[in-house]
């Protein structure tokens, strides 16, 4: 396999983070509202994990993003 042919397969298989960081937010707030909406009075008091949550995920799908750009363009 020729080495060129190697980066664009890495870089892509890199980009399968972003897809899970979407999924997870999906999931972050798709159950924070299941949860809001049974204990109103909970909600506000799990907020702030809830953006704990978004933050986290986000970087990761952040940090597999600046993989695959360093996969393209640096090696």
């Amino acid at each position: 396999m020729e080495a060129e042919a190697a980066k664009y397969i890495g870089a892509g298989l890199a980009c399968f983070g972003m897809a899970g960081a979407g999924i997870g937010v999906g999931n972050l707030f798709g159950q924070y509202l299941s949860g809001a909406l049974r204990n109103p009075s909970a909600a506000q008091g799990q907020f702030s994990n809830l953006i704990f949550g978004f933050a986290v995920t986000e970087a990761m799908g952040i940090f597999s993003l600046l993989v695959a750009i360093l996969l393209l363009f640096v090696v």
